[in-house]
């Protein structure tokens, strides 16, 4: 089965072309396109919903040409069309979501709506294809991963700027949400403490790198409902913290930056860990999955891919360019669940949750 998949639920641009077949446990990527905003953005400190939305209108068409083209695969061949249906900004999934019904509607091909966040967890089922120079006679070989070998009950750590979320997958057909952040994502923390610390946007990047540079225990901050009982988060708690401690000493050095990079990096990823662990503990899990923008943070998946060893529990994690938003992930959700809907009855839902 050969999908075209589109995602464009924040500042994005994307479409890939899938390949999945039934009796496979994994999808593969046949092209993979993504055209992003974020210069754009990276000048306010953060995405404008209108700029977001006007710039995917210029780059829509553009890249669902080039995934098709880079597919070497023609119209004819495709067997279906997936888009992000939600969560996320309005303008921006309904410039997804009516160019995916329209080419459906001119090619007749069936459209498969895809909730982002399920497609963050599905990164986790591609497979990429690694090239390799052969210095002998410098010709290129081809070497495939492995096939995957996720196994159930999985649990998955979803996070990144809107969402830090734990959810079961009993099965590819069973999922199950049972905790989540009750203010600040993750992601959110680092983008507005990233501001405080008068780093680029987006934070996340910004800190890891600023945190290499930093010295341990110069400074200490809370660890937001490590403690607790459910499997849910806060990490406004932590923002004030930092606003505090940053107030308190003025203009901050570069070392001073560098420390409390470091001590909120190791803040957030310390209740992320201790409750994803928690949380397999409880419910058996045999694999743990990690997805979404901040699962790029190397400190977090060396860290989690230790602890789910010492666990007994198989990890995965995305490759880091399928972390961030991108239509393959899109697709792979569609291949594993084919569920078509018709035209009139796809429309975008900003607040969609599990």
């Amino acid at each position: 089965m050969k999908i075209l998949s589109i995602e464009t639920s924040c500042d994005e641009t994307a479409a890939a072309i899938i390949s999945k077949e039934p009796q496979e446990n994994f999808a593969r990527i046949l092209s993979n396109v993504v055209a992003s905003s974020l210069l754009i953005h990276s000048k306010t400190g953060g995405i404008i919903p209108d700029i977001a939305a006007r710039e995917q209108l210029k780059f829509i068409i553009p890249v669902i040409e080039k995934a098709i083209e880079n597919s070497k695969l023609k119209i004819e061949n495709l067997d279906a069309i997936a888009v992000t249906v939600g969560p996320g900004l309005i303008g921006s999934l309904l410039v997804g979501i009516e160019t995916a019904k329209t080419l459906a509607y001119i090619w007749k091909k069936p459209i498969i709506p895809v909730n982002h966040l399920l497609g963050h967890i599905y990164a986790n089922f591609i497979i990429t294809t690694n090239k390799k120079l052969l210095t002998a006679n410098s010709k290129e070989l081809e070497v495939s991963s492995q096939k995957l070998d996720v196994a159930f009950p999985a649990l998955a750590l979803l996070v990144s700027g809107g969402h830090t979320d734990l959810i079961l997958l009993e099965s590819h057909k069973k999922i199950m949400w049972i905790g989540g952040t009750l203010d600040d994502a993750a992601g959110e923390a680092f983008d507005k403490i990233g501001r405080l610390l008068n780093l680029s946007y987006p934070g996340g990047p910004a800190i890891e790198k600023e945190a290499k540079k930093g010295i341990e225990n110069r400074f200490i901050f809370p660890r937001p409902m490590i403690g607790s009982k459910d499997f849910n988060f806060s990490f406004s708690g932590l923002k004030a913290a930092v606003l505090r401690e940053v107030l308190k000493l003025g203009k901050l050095n570069q070392q001073q930056t560098a420390d409390i990079a470091l001590a909120c990096q190791k803040s957030i990823i310390e209740v992320l860990i201790k409750k994803t662990l928690k949380a397999a503990k409880k419910y058996n899990a045999k694999s743990i999955l990690l997805g979404g923008g901040v699962a790029s943070n190397s400190l977090l998946r060396n860290t989690l891919e230790v602890r789910s060893y010492e666990l007994g529990v198989k990890f995965f994690a995305p490759a880091k360019n399928l972390c961030t938003d991108n239509a393959a992930m899109i697709g792979s959700y569609a291949g594993f669940n084919y569920k078509t809907l018709e035209l009139k009855k796809i429309s975008a839902n900003p607040a969609l949750y599990f």
